[in-house]
């Protein structure tokens, strides 16, 4: 999709600092963080829902997940893993990605 800025991000077309990249998904920090650590995670293939995410992505995303939380506290402490689909869900980048939140306590409900 050419005007969806996660494809940008993808196609390399914006410069962002890669943490985590494979055939499936790509991990970078979020410009706006809600916490010490908030990545985004996103899939390569321009996707809109969870829903349409293939086995592979699933298990590229627990993968993905591990990898970037190995040598943190963050096993230890716990994170949150947020994706929102959506108007009412409250997506606002039409590009299936999740947060990974990370760093300091999260109160629920969330908001």
């Amino acid at each position: 999709m050419s005007d969806c800025v996660f494809c940008k991000i993808v196609n390399k077309e914006i410069n962002v600092n890669i943490l985590y990249e494979d055939k499936q998904l790509l991990a970078f920090s979020d410009i706006n963080p809600v916490s010490p650590l908030h990545l985004l995670i996103i899939t390569k293939k321009h996707k809109t829902s969870i829903l349409e995410m293939t086995t592979a992505e699933l298990a590229s995303l627990r993968l993905a997940i591990r990898k970037i939380s190995e040598g943190t506290s963050i096993l230890n402490a716990g994170f949150r893993l947020v994706n929102n689909f959506g108007k009412d869900g409250g997506q606002q980048v039409e590009h299936l990605h999740f947060h990974l939140l990370a760093g300091r306590e999260h109160l629920w409900p969330p908001g």
